[in-house]
């Protein structure tokens, strides 16, 4: 089979396991992810089939998955920012620290918001007030309707009077 017709092949697996699981179907939509990736690994199937896992509290193989996503495509970002939100989640708060800066320094990327956010999270946990300021506002520059970073900065400021 030609590498198009099996990128569109991955593709369309790629989009019923998305719609998969906005729908909270996990399980179908690892399985339909992991044909996208059978069909023509992408950093992307790898990075929400992860995504996927993280939903069924499998940090572990989440993480996998975005490691596996970054040795496909090591300039796509969202693997990065995830495996930094997944150690949170697992309390390694200052394990996240490097992979929210490898997110933030990743050429391909369309939501540096978050990883500005994360870093916001991370910095207001060690109570360097000064450093979350500046990455909430910073993701808020980035998206100014970010609703979580300026929920984030108020808290902050309130705080701060």
């Amino acid at each position: 089979m030609a590498e198009s017709e099996l990128r569109q092949r991955a593709g369309e697996y790629f989009r019923r396991a998305y719609e998969h699981q906005t729908n909270g179907e996990y399980e179908e939509a690892i399985e339909l992810y992991t044909h996208s990736i059978e069909a023509f690994p992408t950093a992307e199937a790898y990075t929400f089939r992860g995504w996927a896992y993280s939903f069924q509290q499998n940090y572990t193989q989440a993480i996998a998955e975005c490691l596996q996503a970054i040795k496909v495509d090591p300039d796509f970002g969202n693997p990065y920012n995830d495996i930094g939100a997944y150690l949170i989640e697992q309390g390694q708060w200052e394990a996240a620290i490097p992979w929210f800066h490898k997110a933030l320094a990743a050429p391909r990327y369309e939501a540096y918001c978050f990883p500005h956010y994360n870093l916001g999270r991370v910095y207001e946990r060690k109570r360097e007030w000064d450093k979350a300021s500046v990455h909430y506002r910073r993701a808020l520059e980035l998206n100014p309707r970010y609703l979580l970073a300026y929920k984030a900065l108020r808290r902050l400021q309130a705080m701060w009077n």
